[in-house]
C-alpha cells in the first residue's frame, strides 16, 4: 500500500513509500483511509518543533476518515463497509485525560493517517455523520473535537453568552459554527479583511482586524458594554494572552488551545483580579467525539474546507498550512 514516512525533520524529509499491508489482530479494525486533514500539530511534528526526539521513520498526520476493510477477532460492533473516523488519542475512550492516554496519539506516538490503510483500536473509532463525505469527516478528530471540548465541556456554553474567537483556522472556524449553532454571540478577530467577511457569512456577529486594532482586547470590552466576553478560544498562546485577559469578563473562561502567536508575556495579576479560569485543552475522548457527532448531525453542520490536495501533493498541502493563507481546513484526498 502507498503511504508517507517522515525520515528526517522538515517538509522535504517526508517521502512517499510502499508499506506492508497490515492485518487486524484481536480488537483491531483495518480501515481503508479515503481522506486526511492537516492540523498545526502535524506541521510542528514534521518540522521537529513538537517532539524533537520523535522516533523515525514515522507515518504522520492526526486526522483521517475511511471505511472498514476488515475486523479482527472479538470485534462485533463494526462491519466491513462502515464509514469511520479514528480518534486522535487511541487510548482515551472516556473520563479525564491522563499521561497514559495522552501517549497514544496518531501521527506522533503511533503511526498516523497518511497511508492508504491503517490499523486502529475498535474502541477508538466513531461513526461518520450521515450527511458528511469522507473529506468533510476527516476534518473532525482534532480541530472540531478541540473546539467542541472548549465550548461545551470546558466552557459549558449557554445560549446568549458571548464568545471571542481568534483567527480563521480549523479550530476557530469550528468554534464559530458550534457557538452560533448553540445560540451564542461571536466576536472574531483576524488580520485579513477577506477572511473577516467570510467569517461574517458564517455567522460572526462582530469582527475586528487586529492589525488595524492592536489593542483588540479593549475594543472587545467596548463591544460588550465594558463587561467583557464570557469565553475566549485562545489559539495564539502567550503572544495574545494579555489581550484575551483584557477582553474576558470577571469570572470568565479562556480555553488555551494553540501557540500560533509565539512567545510573549502577560500579567498574572489579571488572572487573579478577574478570577479568570484558564483551561488548557488536549483534544478529546471517544465519548466526547460521539457526543460532538450527534450535535453536528442534529444541527446539520458542514465543515469548512479551504483547500483540497491530492495524495501526491502532500508536501504542497503542508506548505499551504505553513503559509497560513487558508480559511478553514486543508484536506488531502486519497
Amino acid at each position: 500500500m502507498k503511504g508517507y514516512q517522515l525520515t528526517e525533520f522538515g517538509i522535504d524529509g517526508l517521502h512517499a513509500v510502499d508499506l506492508d499491508m497490515p492485518a487486524p489482530g484481536s480488537g483491531e479494525v483495518l480501515v481503508r483511509l479515503r481522506a486526511a486533514s492537516l492540523n498545526y500539530r502535524d506541521l510542528m511534528m514534521v518540522k521537529g518543533l513538537y517532539n524533537p526526539r520523535l522516533s523515525m521513520p514515522m507515518v504522520p498526520l492526526s486526522d483521517g476518515a475511511g471505511e472498514v476493510a476488515a475486523v479482527g477477532e472479538g470485534v462485533d460492533h463494526w462491519k466491513v463497509g462502515d464509514r469511520v473516523i479514528p480518534n486522535l488519542a487511541q487510548g482515551w475512550i472516556g473520563g479525564p485525560v491522563d499521561a497514559s492516554k495522552a501517549r497514544t496519539t496518531l501521527g506522533g506516538d503511533l503511526d498516523g493517517t497518511l497511508r492508504e490503510y491503517g490499523l486502529f483500536s475498535a474502541k477508538a473509532l466513531v461513526r461518520i455523520p450521515q450527511h458528511l463525505d469522507f473529506a468533510e469527516a476527516s476534518t473532525l478528530p482534532c480541530a472540531a473535537l478541540t473546539a467542541y471540548n472548549a465550548l461545551f465541556v470546558s466552557a459549558r456554553l449557554e445560549p446568549g453568552e458571548t464568545v471571542l474567537i481568534q483567527g480563521t483556522g480549523g479550530v476557530s472556524i469550528f468554534a464559530l459554527q458550534f457557538a452560533k449553532a448553540a445560540g451564542a454571540r461571536v466576536i472574531l478577530i483576524s488580520s485579513s479583511e477577506e477572511k473577516l467577511e467570510r467569517a461574517k457569512r458564517l455567522g460572526a456577529d462582530e469582527t475586528i482586524n487586529y492589525r488595524d486594532v492592536p489593542e483588540w482586547g479593549r475594543a472587545v470590552r467596548e463591544m460588550t458594554g465594558k463587561r467583557g466576553v464570557d469565553h475566549v478560544v485562545e489559539v495564539g498562546g502567550a503572544g495574545t494572552m494579555q489581550q484575551s485577559l483584557d477582553a474576558v469578563r470577571i469570572g470568565g473562561h479562556i480555553a488555551v488551545i494553540g501557540v500560533l502567536a509565539g512567545k510573549g508575556s502577560f500579567d498574572l495579576t489579571s488572572v487573579l483580579m478577574k478570577s479568570v479560569r484558564l483551561q488548557g485543552l488536549f483534544v478529546g475522548s471517544v465519548e466526547m467525539f460521539e457526543s460532538m457527532n450527534q450535535f453536528i448531525a442534529e444541527k446539520g453542520i458542514k465543515p469548512v474546507i479551504g483547500e483540497v490536495f491530492g495524495f501526491e501533493a502532500t508536501q504542497d498541502a503542508l506548505r499551504c498550512l505553513e503559509s497560513q493563507s487558508h480559511f478553514g481546513k486543508i484536506v488531502i484526498r486519497f
